[in-house]
């Protein structure tokens, strides 16, 4: 089986050592590379742009994630990056969403949520960190704002808050004192009007567009 090519960017050189390690065990994935920010990340890429993944943190020196991001989607379109988020990072969310990440991952994470982040961005997939949505906030008025800019109903914004905040289909249910397949008939309507089709997309989708900050 080839193993998929990874790139690791991040400025803190144990932690970067200490994924070398936990992959070098991997059956799925090789780390290829290595970068201590954007600037010397972008040196390299020329040479690795054939690599699957990069995993890109957000906060470094020289050149953040952000910018290098969007300078690694110029040259290689096609490669996923996931970003090693910390809490306190999660003003960039936005920012970084737009910049073209597909997923994000706590640095405090163990390496079979990496690998299983890491997974679904090579299926094509998002991915979001459930310990992240913990911190999901919204506010009343770009809920209201949103909601009208969306054609959302009220429901579908309730559903919408309580899915983002990691509610199952049944907890949704129970709180909002309906049948869970009256949530999944929402959540169906969330995902067409939205235009994605599972719950992560739906999260990635109410960041980039303003709906849910996270705090």
């Amino acid at each position: 089986m080839t193993k998929q090519k990874v790139f690791i960017v991040d400025d803190h050189k144990m932690f970067r050592e200490g994924l070398v390690f936990a992959f070098s065990k991997s059956d799925k994935y090789e780390i290829v590379q290595q970068a201590e920010d954007g600037l010397d990340f972008l040196s390299k890429f020329e040479e690795y742009n054939d690599v699957a993944i990069v995993l890109m943190d957000i906060s470094m020196p020289n050149m953040n994630g952000i910018e290098a991001t969007k300078r690694c989607l110029e040259i290689n379109p096609k490669v996923k990056i996931l970003a090693l988020s910390m809490f306190g990072d999660e003003e960039y969310y936005y920012k970084m969403i737009h910049a073209g990440v597909k997923g994000f991952v706590l640095k405090e994470a163990g390496s079979k949520e990496l690998e299983q982040a890491m997974d679904e961005l090579i299926k094509g997939e998002n991915f979001f960190s459930q310990k992240l949505l913990q911190n999901v906030i919204f506010t009343k008025e770009e809920k209201e704002k949103r909601k009208n800019e969306l054609d959302f109903t009220e429901r579908e914004m309730e559903v919408l808050e309580l899915t983002c905040r990691g509610y199952s289909n049944k907890e949704i249910a129970d709180k909002l004192c309906l049948s869970s397949r009256t949530i999944e008939s929402h959540k169906s309507n969330l995902y067409s009007k939205t235009n994605v089709n599972n719950t992560v997309n739906l999260v990635m989708f109410a960041i980039k567009n303003d709906i849910i900050k996270v705090k």
